[in-house]
């Protein structure tokens, strides 16, 4: 019986010391840290996050409307703050383009909801000019129900980012191998495998 915990414990020392925050990626799993986002980008969360509530306590459903989905491009505003870099042809610089046609190309993971918020803003420009009936009570509850989703995604989007470590100078890994994960199906194996683990 003392063999086999003597055993064990040469294999623990074996393993060597926890892994490092600073040695290579394939020592740790990347973990959800805080990063912060530019201070534009945050400045414009704080303001969708306030026009929200502002749209919560108004009355008229084209109000509510109108001051949702601005409280929307704000919240896509702070994405483009965070992620978009200025066009480098003048071609396209030259033409105006929406913040919810420019959104899909800097950050893909939010085309559906560049879409759906795309789609309401006739009807935001209708409510704006105080169009009657532009939207309805129901119009004004359900875009802020999506606004409110949209902007706490963005928040945990651009607010939670995992932080993958960078390897050890002189490491033999590189940081595009080290911790690739190879889709299912064609490692030979039962199910994804990681590379350089």
């Amino acid at each position: 019986m003392a063999n086999s915990s003597a055993a064990a414990a040469r294999r623990h020392r074996a393993t060597g010391p926890a892994p490092s925050l600073t040695g290579p990626a394939s020592d740790v799993h990347p973990v959800p840290r805080r990063v912060s986002a530019p201070p534009a980008a945050l400045g414009l969360l704080a303001q969708a996050r306030d026009g929200l509530e502002e749209a919560t306590a108004l009355r008229t459903p084209n109000e509510r409307y109108a001051t949702a989905h601005l409280a929307a491009l704000r919240t896509a505003a702070a994405v483009l703050a965070a992620r978009g870099r200025p066009d480098p042809t003048p071609r396209r610089r030259a033409r105006i383009r929406s913040a919810w046609e420019v959104l899909p190309e800097i950050a893909p993971e939010l085309a559906e909801w560049s879409a759906l918020f795309a789609a309401g803003a006739a009807r935001r420009a209708r409510a704006e000019a105080g169009i009657r009936g532009a939207a309805g009570q129901r119009d004004a509850d359900d875009l802020i129900r999506d606004v409110a989703v949209f902007i706490r995604l963005v928040e945990r989007l651009l607010l939670l980012q995992p932080v993958v470590p960078r390897p050890a100078p002189g490491g033999a890994a590189s940081a595009a191998t080290a911790g690739a994960v190879e889709p299912r199906g064609r490692s030979g194996g039962g199910g994804n495998r990681v590379e350089g683990a």
